[in-house]
């Protein structure tokens, strides 16, 4: 692959939660300092007790800013195994690209814009996590804003408190089409009062 200056992109948990990944990186992160990619709330995630987190999602997401860290590493083929162990995945579930159009993604347009951001900003390649929207296998019906408030009010108490936790969480320019929905919907906005409300 390649040797240098890598990047590690992230948009969603990464930022606030580096968990096995912060040994690995020079921080600090810099913030819509990536290319801006498709992306939408359209996975369901068992690690964050099945709430919706980001991915990308050129079908139901629109573009949006990503954020730029530093790895220790000197290549991309590390970067990408560190990034892997910190999302419990398989390093095939790992997106990378360098300068000049190398990469593998299972978005090829992301490959692409990746290593053109690459070539204009002075990185020798970058990783991303590239984990596929996983809505319609696990619920059983197609991605929309309105299936995706129906997941939302139909998780439990706890379930329902980490997503809207990993939703606020994100970074307030990740304006995606769910995002927005919720931010003018009265029953989304009125869980952080009630959050607030319990604290002793």
């Amino acid at each position: 692959m390649t040797a240098g200056r890598i990047a590690i992109l992230g948009w969603g948990s990464l930022l606030w939660d580096l968990d096995d990944l912060a040994p690995h990186v020079e921080l600090p992160w810099t913030l819509r300092a990536g290319p801006r990619l498709p992306m939408e709330f359209s996975r369901i995630s068992p690690k964050r007790k099945h709430g919706l987190v980001l991915c990308l999602d050129p079908e139901a997401g629109v573009p949006c800013p990503t954020h730029a860290i530093r790895s220790r590493r000197g290549g991309v083929a590390a970067a990408a195994s560190d990034l892997a162990e910190r999302e419990r995945a398989t390093v095939d579930r790992i997106g990378w690209a360098v300068p000049g159009g190398g990469g593998v993604s299972r978005l090829p347009a992301v490959a692409e814009a990746v290593a053109a951001w690459c070539a204009g900003a002075g990185w020798d390649g970058a990783v991303w996590t590239d984990l596929e929207p996983n809505f319609a296998r696990l619920a059983g019906r197609a991605f929309s804003v309105g299936e995706g408030i129906a997941w939302l009010r139909g998780l439990g108490p706890e379930s329902l408190a980490e997503a809207h936790r990993y939703i606020r969480n994100a970074p307030f320019a990740t304006r995606t089409p769910l995002r927005r929905a919720l931010s003018r919907d009265p029953w989304w906005r009125g869980l952080r009062h009630a959050q607030v409300a319990q604290r002793p």
